[in-house]
């Protein structure tokens, strides 16, 4: 059986030079970081190039950036230390964030006693940013905003520049979860006044278990894991040396590829739509996802006309992985907040949500075959105008 992977939203291959690299750092680069000598010299020189690296591409100084081990552990650090270490006693964020922000949220709020206050987003996922500014003017307390670059079900964009601007004119802090669209759309943080950011490098081809954190230097952020000095004593532990030139190697090849990678996952995501839509003519699009200026190029969320949960595991059978929600919260019963948001009772109810999302590597072969798929296993389910009943 020939397999299919259009779940590149919760992780994508390694390719090949990123794995030739990692190779060649564990045989030549093993020494720890924090030696003195020659060869824990050569790992910190490899270490800072690559931050150097990361730097550039976001137009802020390598002291900015401080290794993790993946975005997780980034938003982690960030949201807790803000509250530790730097007085924030508000959080302002959204219903959609990714569950380590939310939960990380949720944490200060019962361990802290933190205020918390949501953006409930429209039926499209859209944040109103003027509720936001509402928000801000209606506090004195210091606040930190959390909302994410790109949603990672429905692909939705915000516009983190115009927040970070509302964010710096009424004095508070804003933090972006990046994950989904760092190395896959060109980042300005020079620009962009944002002040804390997240990367997971297994997003663009590179290994698992490593990703970065965008501190700005005037934050005065301090590290929640302890320790040595490594990371500007932010993040204490040794480097995963390996690790960290294979996202070295991975964000150099996407910004190399970039307008490449870009146009060909825009061709293939309009192809998936018009192939969908032409084959089910009752599919949904959640969200944004079907629009091309408004929603991140790898992903696109359908919402089938019938309930079939089981539907994740039949793609499968026939050699075919997507998702059904975020990789996260794939294993639970129950719709995932982001779907909770944009669909009515009625079309959770009745309705599959379903995520596919793309990669460089993706051919349109590959989405006849989903969409032949998708056919075949339709035609169990008769569809009468608003109600589904399964045969």
């Amino acid at each position: 059986m020939n397999k299919i992977y259009l779940d590149n939203a919760a992780t994508t291959p390694l390719l090949e030079e990123v794995i030739d690299a990692m190779v060649d750092t564990m045989k030549m680069n093993f020494g720890n970081p924090s030696s003195t000598h020659s060869f824990g010299q050569e790992a910190k020189i490899l270490i800072e190039n690559v931050r150097r690296q990361v730097a550039d591409y976001l137009h802020v100084t390598p002291a900015e950036i401080i290794f993790t081990s993946c975005g997780t552990e980034s938003n982690n650090m960030i949201i807790k230390s803000s509250v530790e270490h730097l007085g924030v006693e508000r959080i302002i964020s959204s219903p959609m964030e990714h569950k380590c922000v939310s939960e990380s949220i949720l944490d200060m709020k019962n361990r802290k006693g933190v205020e918390v206050a949501y953006i409930r987003p429209n039926e499209k996922g859209d944040i109103d940013l003027n509720k936001l500014e509402e928000l801000l003017k209606g506090s004195d307390k210091k606040t930190l905003v959390s909302l994410m670059h790109a949603n990672n079900e429905i692909g939705n964009i915000v516009d983190i520049k115009k927040i970070a601007q509302i964010c710096k004119e009424n004095n508070a802090l804003f933090h972006s979860d990046t994950v989904q669209t760092m190395a896959h759309m060109n980042l300005d943080f020079s620009d962009i006044p944002v002040d804390f950011a997240s990367c997971s490098a297994h997003k663009f081809h590179g290994p698992k278990g490593i990703g970065f954190a965008f501190i700005r230097k005037s934050s005065g952020l301090k590290g929640i894991i302890t320790g040595g000095p490594q990371e500007r004593s932010l993040r204490a532990g040794t480097e995963n040396v390996a690790g960290i030139a294979g996202l070295g190697k991975a964000l150099e090849l996407s910004l190399n590829n970039m307008e490449a990678y870009t146009h060909h996952m825009q061709d293939i995501k309009q192809y998936t739509i018009d192939r969908v839509a032409a084959e089910i003519p009752e599919v949904k699009f959640n969200g944004r996802s079907s629009e091309a200026d408004n929603s991140l190029y790898t992903v696109v969320s359908l919402l089938l006309p019938y309930k079939n949960p089981l539907i994740g595991l039949q793609l499968d059978m026939k050699g075919i992985a997507v998702s059904q929600g975020s990789a996260c919260s794939s294993g639970a019963s129950k719709p995932s907040m982001v779907m909770m948001m944009v669909l009515s009772e009625d079309e959770m109810d009745n309705g599959t949500p379903l995520r596919v999302s793309f990669s460089h590597k993706t051919t349109k072969n590959e989405i006849d075959a989903f969409v032949d798929a998708l056919k075949e296993i339709s035609k169990d389910f008769v569809i009468e105008n608003t109600n589904v009943e399964h045969r």
